[in-house]
């Protein structure tokens, strides 16, 4: 069975005019990596908050068509036990600490604790959490006190160590710096390989390309584009709507422009030339 199904799936915010999501219809295959790219106002984080239930269980408005988790809507589901299959971390890791436990330790076990799971249980999940994502020297901070990326790998600690089948994840690198992106990207392909079903929201597409197996591009509420890496990446079409593209990509499509004659591009030979050996550093 697969994981999540969206079936000509609308949703419009309370007191909004306009579609959030609009006709949305794809699924999400158990066990794949999904890259969710696209503009400001594209209605990324509206498709996370339906497949981890906060529409309609926390927002309310007008929601039309199916979401169905594991074969159920997800308006069907209770939203506690919902958390226990789908964890999701937020784009700003300042909001993802609860505030009210003292130390890193407390905070990665307060979702357990939430849960019920037995002491000796939830000890020894902590414990294998911690020494994986390697933050053992914070386990007697107080989360209020680390840096933005300290309380990105503790946020991440904390949903792992639920051990969710899916993981919904909006844009975890925004606020931080390159090493620490790596770090989280690390993470993330090392959950990947565990057979969990992600959906990342992120803009840095060189990071999409490479450890995604399938991207979806959405702009006004609508998936425009879906395919692996290399099929979208591929597509020129998203230049002209201004979408984010690897450097990578983006030099093969301006190679390829020096190939065509002057009549078929936009900028002469020399522009283009000094673009590509701009990005290339030279």
């Amino acid at each position: 069975m697969n994981d999540i199904e969206l079936k000509n799936v609308s949703y419009k915010y309370p007191l909004s005019e306009s579609f959030a999501l609009k006709d949305f219809h794809f699924t999400f295959k158990k066990g794949k990596f999904y890259g969710i790219i696209g503009s400001n106002s594209g209605g990324k984080t509206t498709l996370c908050n339906l497949v981890r239930g906060l529409i309609p269980h926390f927002y309310q408005g007008d929601l039309s068509g199916e979401v169905l988790i594991e074969g159920t809507d997800v308006r069907e589901w209770d939203s506690q036990l919902l958390s226990t299959k789908i964890g999701y971390i937020f784009q700003n890791p300042f909001t993802q600490i609860s505030g009210v436990r003292e130390t890193v330790l407390e905070e990665i076990a307060l979702g357990l604790e939430n849960l019920g799971v037995e002491k000796d249980e939830m000890i020894d999940r902590v414990i294998d959490v911690v020494k994986l994502l390697k933050i053992e020297d914070l386990i007697k901070k107080n989360p209020n006190n680390l840096s933005g990326g300290q309380r990105q790998r503790v946020a991440f600690a904390s949903i792992i160590a639920m051990n969710n089948d899916i993981l919904v994840i909006d844009e975890p690198t925004s606020q931080l710096d390159p090493e620490t992106t790596s770090d989280v990207f690390e993470i993330i392909n090392m959950l990947k390989a565990q057979g969990k079903t992600i959906l990342l929201v992120e803009h840095k597409v060189d990071l999409i390309a490479e450890y995604s197996d399938e991207v979806i591009v959405m702009e006004k509420g609508q998936m425009v584009y879906n395919g692996s890496p290399s099929e979208v990446f591929s597509n020129k079409d998203l230049l002209s709507r201004g979408a984010a593209f690897p450097q990578v990509a983006l030099l093969s499509h301006e190679m390829k422009m020096l190939d065509k004659p002057f009549d078929y591009i936009t900028i002469t030979k020399s522009q283009a030339k000094e673009q590509i050996m701009k990005r290339m550093g030279l």
